[in-house]
């Protein structure tokens, strides 16, 4: 592997600071991180340098920088990796030693870790390694050739971890999945809950298997005993992992495809015809038969996160069947899930079961996604990842009604409001704004953060629960026409009319502890109720103009 191979890793993001043609060329060796000020004695020929620079300050002189460089230089360093998060950027003078002494230099920005430069070396030089028959490998002869075989075979994880360890008396080893679920484990190793195996993604002893993933497709390789194992040959049994996995991408590429064309077939304006809805299903591995479970994700916009993201999550169901698509009709980082029972010859790729029938309940399902969604978000805290989840569809002729109740579910999950909420009665606020503990006109409380959500159906409960799955400009566009002048804020009287008509409605239309509450007269709560009557049209003795009102409320 050379230099200049780091900057096309996009995963990486790495940016070149200096360095041309021969910098660029020079062989990687290995990697070392290090923050000392003269690590020369620690480095080997041709190994890449990762620095977090905390070895130096603003107020050092521009020797120290210089010192540095020539101690790299001096033991034939391939280049450096400067980490960006200590300074927030690299320091010139750094950049300037590097270009006297004719070291490359690259910024390693804050959202890489140095931990995934070094593993992308290793796994990228094993590659280049498998092309050289005289280059030497930590792995044994024998155990490559019956690696190389098991691949070619298409072998289980189970089998292909056991025997890539078992030269090493078989040590404890486990590839686990983004979100902590053990995906092969060998015979030494005990069971891990998703909670401890999810603690452990973490461990230093823990190895991404293919940097390149998605967060929420990553396999990582967990040895619990760091000492089991040189470095270097667990970098080559990781890679014989990614082989792995890429065959199976292969496989579940096709899978999404034949779900995309189910998905199609469901999201079009009339009921599908039932026989070629049950062909879909079957060749999804989906019994024709319900009850079925629509879930709709939105996730990262780019690449095939959202996918990646909803098929871990439904890898956690073992008890029924799932086939993750795109809807023709979706947003950009949309994917969406059908789940049912499995026919009787379908094979789950992740459990290697099958089954004829559902064990999990929609219950089950709801409950099991909504415990795994805070770690399934954190393996990309920057992309909010919202659900949508209808109730069950007892038909194949059902499941257009359930997809149109997910897709509503996830509206609602993206509207970042709270549903279900109202403010207090006797809690004096201003429309418009958003009180501790209430909701002001609008009965939902806006979360300060893009946190992600999972909302099914059936969280759906009330008035102003129910509004949030309404797209945003048609809750705007209801709230202006019904309140009329009043949706003016700008204007400070109808900014009070507001406030009252919303402890109005909040005190189910009593006087006495309207006024109470505003710390006004009870005939100036009459007059202020009438004055609203008059600019919406309404009249509050009756029910359904209170609901019109209340719920032009909600949708401010």
């Amino acid at each position: 592997m050379h230099v200049e191979d780091l900057l096309r890793l996009e995963s990486l993001d790495l940016t070149l600071l200096w360095g041309d043609g021969p910098q660029l060329t020079r062989e990687i060796s290995g990697v070392t991180a290090t923050d000392l000020e003269d690590p020369g004695r620690f480095l080997q020929h041709g190994e890449l340098v990762l620095s977090g620079l905390v070895w130096w300050t603003p107020a050092d002189d521009e020797a120290k920088a210089e010192r540095f460089v020539a101690a790299l230089n001096g033991a034939g360093a391939a280049a450096l990796l400067a980490g960006e998060e200590t300074h927030g950027g690299v320091p010139e003078v750094l950049v300037d030693a590097c270009r006297r002494h004719g070291i490359a230099i690259l910024s390693v920005p804050v959202h890489t870790s140095f931990r995934a430069v070094t593993d992308s070396v290793y796994l990228r030089q094993w590659g280049d390694l498998s092309r050289r028959p005289a280059a030497p490998y930590a792995l044994p002869e024998n155990v490559r050739a019956e690696l190389s075989r098991l691949l070619a075979d298409g072998t289980d994880p189970d089998t292909l971890l056991t025997r890539a360890v078992a030269h090493l008396g078989t040590p404890p080893a486990y590839v686990l999945s983004a979100t902590g679920r053990t995906i092969a484990r060998t015979p030494t190793a005990g069971p891990l809950s998703v909670r401890r195996a999810a603690e452990a993604l973490t461990a230093t002893t823990t190895l991404s298997v293919d940097p390149d993933a998605s967060p929420y497709g990553q396999w990582h390789l967990h040895l619990p005993d760091p000492g089991e194992a040189p470095p270097r040959m667990l970098h080559e049994i990781a890679e014989v992992l990614a082989q792995h996995r890429r065959t199976r991408l292969r496989a579940e590429t096709r899978s999404r495809a034949a779900a995309s064309d189910l998905l199609a077939l469901i999201d079009t304006p009339s009921n599908p015809a039932p026989a070629p809805l049950r062909r879909a299903l079957q060749a999804c591995g989906l019994a024709d038969q319900g009850p079925y479970t629509v879930i709709t994700v939105h996730g990262p916009a780019d690449d095939d996160g959202a996918l990646d993201a909803l098929t871990e999550a439904l890898r956690h169901l073992t008890g029924c069947g799932f086939a993750v698509g795109s809807l023709p009709t979706g947003e950009p980082g949309e994917a969406t899930a059908l789940i049912g029972a499995r026919t009787p010859t379908a094979t789950d790729t992740a459990t290697g079961t099958a089954t004829g029938t559902a064990t999990d309940t929609a219950a089950d399902t709801i409950a099991t996604l909504k415990n795994l969604w805070v770690t399934l978000q954190s393996r990309n805290a920057n992309v909010p990842l919202h659900a949508g989840v209808s109730t069950p569809a007892a038909t194949p002729q059902d499941l257009k009604g359930a997809l149109t109740q997910a897709r509503y579910a996830l509206t609602a999950a993206r509207s970042g409001k709270t549903p279900g909420t109202g403010h207090t009665p006797g809690t004096r606020h201003t429309p418009g704004t958003r009180q501790a503990g209430g909701t002001g006109e609008a009965g939902a409380a806006e979360d300060p953060s893009p946190a992600a959500r999972i909302t099914a159906i059936e969280d759906l409960t009330t008035l102003d629960a129910l509004l949030t799955g309404i797209p945003a400009d048609v809750r705007t566009a209801f709230g202006i026409h019904a309140l009329g002048p009043l949706a003016d804020d700008t204007n400070p009287s109808y900014r009070m009319l507001l406030e009252t008509l919303d402890v109005f409605l909040a005190h189910n239309g009593s006087w006495a502890r309207t006024a109470e509450a505003l710390h006004l007269h009870v005939n100036t709560v009459h007059y202020r109720i009438q004055r609203v009557e008059i600019l919406t049209g309404r009249d509050l003795a009756r029910l359904d103009h209170k609901l019109d009102l209340k719920a032009a409320l909600l949708c401010r």
